[in-house]
């Protein structure tokens, strides 16, 4: 961020200071509710038979499930590659993959501004990338993840491919048209990326331009890809008897539910919502199981190697100086 863009910010929350500490109360709500809704849902959880479908699983299910991860990852940081693309920056990919990597963990465990703002911009920076670049590379990193969000999201709500408990006031035709809606916003902005005439503009001293069409389909096609990867190692982590797009359709509904939280990770968003929409399908102590393992798969063991890699980057950057070229090229 730049230090106008910093006093813009400054200036607007002054501005209005009954938002801010309306966006702070809700959150802190949430961070209560959600502990509350997710005991009332686990008090009567066996947690032998949970320990019990823990040490169930398969040797070759877990190295399967970490395969999944492995390629998960690969694609999330491939993400900062369509923004090598759309910014025209030189760094190699040797460089630009480690330090997606490290971002997209951070980011995964610990949330967006540490991992995926703070770090990428501290990150890039030593690589010799201004500010301007670096945020190119994070708007289009953002904008495949959610694009991606929207045409998954937006097709299984279309198809009523996701089952609705009787309970809840959202019923399968607003549900229906939600995915409508998030599929009009998905190929307007393809549409625009092909048709428009004026292909740039300017928001508080920065520029914006659309990408080329070519460009906006890889986004669509990486960021629907890897939410169908972090899905399909759930699904592999239930039960027989769960069904891929009904996990994916939750999946959705989790993962929307924990950025209006802000909790770090998800952490009990995540398993409040799988519990509430398959406890009727599969048993709560094997969902529990399935969910435990999906964080220390996907969260943990990503998030173990990126702080080696990290540590190595910040020692070797000490040791040239706090250039950490070297380090990059080095990984």
């Amino acid at each position: 961020m730049t230090s106008a863009d910093h006093s813009a910010d400054t200036r607007e929350r002054r501005r209005s200071p009954w938002k801010n500490r309306l966006k702070h109360g809700v959150t802190a709500c949430f961070f209560v509710l959600v502990p509350v809704l997710l005991f009332m849902l686990l008090r009567d959880t066996d947690w032998q038979e949970v320990k019990e479908a823990l040490q169930g699983y398969r040797i070759r299910t877990l190295l399967g499930g970490a395969a999944i991860a492995g390629l998960s990852f690969l694609v999330f940081s491939s993400y900062d590659l369509l923004g090598r693309i759309y910014t025209g920056h030189r760094l190699p990919v040797r460089q630009i993959l480690p330090l997606a990597f490290v971002c997209y963990a951070f980011n995964l465990n610990f949330g967006a501004w540490v991992g995926g703002v703070a770090l990428r911009y501290r990150l890039y920076s030593r690589l010799g990338l201004k500010a301007p670049t670096i945020t190119g590379v994070l708007s289009i990193s953002l904008i495949t993840n959610w694009l991606g969000y929207m045409l998954v999201a937006g097709t299984l709500f279309s198809f009523r491919l996701m089952a609705v408990p009787s309970g809840w006031k959202i019923n399968v035709v607003t549900l229906q048209f939600i995915g409508f809606g998030l599929l009009a916003v998905s190929f307007t902005y393809l549409l625009a990326c092909r048709l428009a005439k004026r292909r740039s503009w300017q928001w508080r001293k920065h520029q914006i331009t659309l990408p080329s069409l070519k460009l906006a389909s890889m986004q669509a096609f990486l960021g629907a890809l890897n939410w169908l990867l972090m899905a399909a190692l759930i699904y592999l982590l239930l039960p027989e008897q769960a069904f891929y797009p009904s996990v994916l359709a939750i999946l959705m509904v989790s993962s929307i539910a924990g950025v209006i939280t802000h909790i770090p990770a998800g952490l009990g968003v995540l398993e409040a919502v799988f519990i509430a929409l398959l406890k009727a399908d599969i048993a709560t102590g094997a969902l529990m199981a399935a969910l435990i393992a999906y964080r220390a798969v996907y969260f943990l063991l990503p998030l173990s190697f990126a702080l080696v890699i990290y540590l190595v980057m910040e020692k070797r950057a000490k040791k040239t100086g706090g250039d950490s070229r070297g380090a990059a090229d080095a990984l």
